[in-house]
């Protein structure tokens, strides 16, 4: 679910069914697609930047609501997406203090299961470098651009202004 063609081409390239919220209810489309079912597992890897269809301002439950009603009683969420305890910058004053309206009651009536935190890079980074060396792991599909070093301050701001084209960015120290 996303609204970045981009990204929603890459996701549909690797087999997945792409949801574009700018075209409409994301809940809905994801529902319709499951026979009203909804998914069995859902991820939030936005976190408290996420915005909705159509706002102007970050929204920082929007993916956490949408992926609530959009998986299936007894499913599960994984929240790898960046929540902090306070945001000086956040749009209201509850989510200045990490306080966002998430529709507890609704998780809770579901029986979602719920997994957070940051990824344990330290655990999976060996194994995953080795099936990358090996040819079974491919990540590189998500790429968009290859730049040198002093190219990041310019490639950052795209990247977080979510300019057209810029999925992800390697760079090369020494170019």
């Amino acid at each position: 679910m996303d609204r970045v063609l981009e990204r929603l081409q890459k996701a549909e390239e690797i087999g997945a069914i792409p949801i574009n919220f700018a075209e409409g209810n994301p809940v809905e489309q994801i529902k319709e697609q499951t026979n009203g079912e909804g998914t069995d597992k859902g991820i939030d890897a936005v976190g408290y930047q996420a915005m909705a269809k159509g706002a102007d301002r970050e929204e920082p439950a929007a993916v956490l609501n949408s992926i609530i009603d959009s998986v299936r009683a007894t499913g599960a969420l994984g929240i790898p997406g960046l929540y902090v305890p306070a945001d000086p910058g956040a749009p209201d004053e509850q989510a200045k203090h990490g306080r966002l309206m998430v529709a507890i009651g609704k998780l809770f009536e579901k029986g979602l299961r719920l997994g957070t935190g940051q990824c344990n890079v330290k655990r999976y980074n060996r194994q995953l470098r080795d099936l990358i060396i090996s040819g079974r792991a491919r990540p590189s599909f998500v790429v968009s651009h290859e730049l040198s070093l002093n190219d990041a301050p310019t490639a950052y701001d795209k990247f977080d202004k979510r300019v057209e084209g810029y999925t992800k960015v390697v760079l090369h120290p020494g170019q």
